[in-house]
């Protein structure tokens, strides 16, 4: 095993963390600051320089104004700010200007084992142009990655926020089993009105704050499962959705494609929701898996929704955790990777301070 290169990861390799160690210590230590006293001044030029064993990228305080693509496995952003409102990486291309919703994200990660802590990712063409007639698809983060895993990050835009999409599931035809792309969201906060979160990985949402920006229909969802055989779906555990009462109408989501899945479990809604919970989109509710247990709030309203699902069982609860839902054949268990984030943040703050 490579010895470990300091004292923070001494620590764990002693707690028995082994792959850890392993996987860590192979990837280089880039830090990108504004001010030019760091390695980079740009979080793009630092991912240009990485090797096929990955990195992990630290990132000072500041707002980047750049376009970041990603096509290396195992980069980690990660940044180094009191909070996730510190490190900024942002961008206002829409789908209006670049022709394609999918040429219009801040941050494109094409590559399997992406990572992003502490950290703001957002889309400001929204901000920038007020004139309903600018209205337009305008994603933050494009997120193509297996194993992917997000903690404390901030994703903020209007239309088509965040692409959680599967890189795997691709030319599969609707017979073949396809085993969707892994991504974990933990205690993060997601901004947006239409769409705004949208694709067909599989996903888990774990204390997140899902935040409506105003407009006349709120869509949360556009789960986009191709086919039955696609083991795809969104999965809201304890999550809450906040935004202004000023009569928008909003519903759970709405599906992209036919077989869209998506549940929420535990939802704190704050905000009022109507009461049918889902909207139609091209007749495909019928052929939707659209569930919702044990939400509480106004949102409820007391009312019905627009589709029937059969109430959870105990057995069905208990599978209803991060670890359970995402571990696959490799039995990932994405918690452990939101330790390494975090401790990498107290890392990179100790490596950065004035000696």
């Amino acid at each position: 095993m490579t010895r470990p290169r300091n004292l923070l990861q001494l620590v764990i390799c002693c707690l028995a963390v082994v792959p850890f160690c392993d996987a860590q210590s192979s990837q280089a230590r880039i830090t990108v600051a504004l001010d030019g006293s760091s390695d980079y001044r740009s979080v793009q030029e630092a991912v240009t320089q990485v090797t096929a064993a990955g990195a992990v990228i630290f990132i000072k305080p500041g707002t980047y104004k750049e376009k970041i693509a990603i096509t290396k496995d195992n980069i980690w952003l990660v940044g180094l700010g009191k909070d996730p409102k510190d490190v900024v990486l942002t961008f206002g291309d829409s789908a209006k200007n670049t022709g394609s919703t999918f040429k219009s994200g801040t941050v494109t990660v094409e590559a399997n084992g992406f990572a992003a802590e502490n950290l703001t990712i957002a889309n400001t063409w929204w901000d920038e142009h007020s004139d309903p007639a600018d209205a337009s698809q305008a994603v933050a983060l494009q997120l193509s990655s297996d194993k992917a895993v997000l903690d404390r990050v901030r994703l903020v835009s209007g239309q088509d926020t965040l692409f959680a999409a599967s890189r795997t599931c691709r030319s599969n035809t609707e017979t073949s089993p396809c085993a969707a792309s892994r991504q974990y969201f933990n205690d993060c906060f997601v901004e947006g009105n239409v769409d705004y979160i949208f694709g067909d990985a599989k996903a888990v949402f774990h204390h997140c704050e899902l935040h409506s920006r105003p407009h006349g229909t709120i869509m949360v969802t556009a789960q986009s499962k191709h086919f039955p055989a696609e083991d795809s779906g969104y999965y809201f555990l304890e999550c809450r959705i906040t935004g202004a009462n000023n009569g928008n109408r909003l519903v759970l989501g709405r599906p992209w494609r036919e077989y869209a899945n998506v549940l929420f479990y535990d939802t704190d809604m704050e905000q009022t929701m109507a009461p049918e919970g889902w909207s139609e989109w091209g007749d495909r509710l019928k052929t939707a898996t659209y569930r919702e247990y044990k939400s509480h709030g106004p949102g409820v309203n007391g009312g019905h929704r627009a589709i029937e699902y059969p109430p959870l069982s105990a057995e069905e609860e208990k599978r209803l955790t991060p670890a359970q839902l995402l571990n696959g054949t490799d039995s990932w268990n994405p918690g452990d990777d939101v330790d390494r984030l975090r401790l990498l943040v107290t890392e990179g703050n100790k490596s950065s301070s004035p000696r």
